[in-house]
């Protein structure tokens, strides 16, 4: 058998399988049809908060990101120097918002806001920044050109480092796209992502490798509301 040959008896053996439908898991509602809503495609989820951070905390621990929660910004400073420690960094990157200048304003670091027209981002050991939401579906990052202080913070240190509060996990990913019409309306940021778990990459023979495209490290820290 030639390898053209085999290749289309593959594709013959896989069209013979009947694909399952959206919402196959869960016993469909009748009188609605499937795939009425976005929804009806995704896992369900918990809708207290307590049971969000939960499942979010879950898809951390699956995806490799730190998931680090805390009671204060005082303790999220603590927990920055710590980890600033561990992997010795000399210089922070992070931009201007109220929750991460309190963070930030005793880490014994110095930190470069990104803006300083002259600051390179790509200089830090860790790039600091805030976000639009936390998604406790996927395990999700949303953030916007706008929340992270532009796009290179997210993108060019090898360690990107978040910092929220427990109010912005939100449930799926329709809440996250809702979410985004509520904050921006019409006047949408030029830059919008979702990020899931360190960049990585699986295409040489199927061996994951992280880094590989951005941060090779994620932490979330998530400040307990007050």
């Amino acid at each position: 058998m030639s390898q053209r040959e085999e290749i289309i008896g593959r594709i013959r053996e896989a069209l013979r399988l009947v694909a399952q439908s959206p919402g196959h898991r869960d016993a469909p509602d009748k009188n609605r049809p499937i795939g009425a809503s976005p929804r009806d495609w995704l896992p369900s989820v918990p809708s207290d908060s307590e049971s969000q951070i939960e499942a979010f905390a879950r898809c951390s621990a699956d995806l490799k990101t730190r998931f680090i929660q805390v009671n204060s910004l005082a303790e999220a400073s603590a927990q920055v120097n710590k980890i600033g420690r561990a992997e010795g960094w000399n210089l922070v990157a992070s931009h201007r918002a109220p929750i991460l200048e309190e963070a930030l304003s005793n880490i014994g670091l110095p930190v470069l806001y990104i803006e300083n027209t002259n600051a390179d981002p790509e200089r830090a050991d860790v790039g600091i920044t805030g976000c639009d939401a936390l998604v406790a579906q996927t395990g999700s990052i949303l953030l916007t050109a706008r929340s992270a202080g532009g796009r290179a913070l997210s993108v060019l240190p090898p360690h990107h480092l978040v910092i929220a509060r427990e109010s912005q996990v939100i449930a799926d990913l329709p809440a996250a796209f809702e979410l985004l019409r509520e904050i921006y309306g019409d006047n949408f940021p030029s830059f919008m992502t979702l990020i899931t778990g360190p960049s990585r990459t699986g295409d040489i023979e199927r061996i994951v490798v992280l880094g590989a495209h951005g941060p090779k490290t994620l932490t979330v820290i998530l400040v307990k509301n007050h």
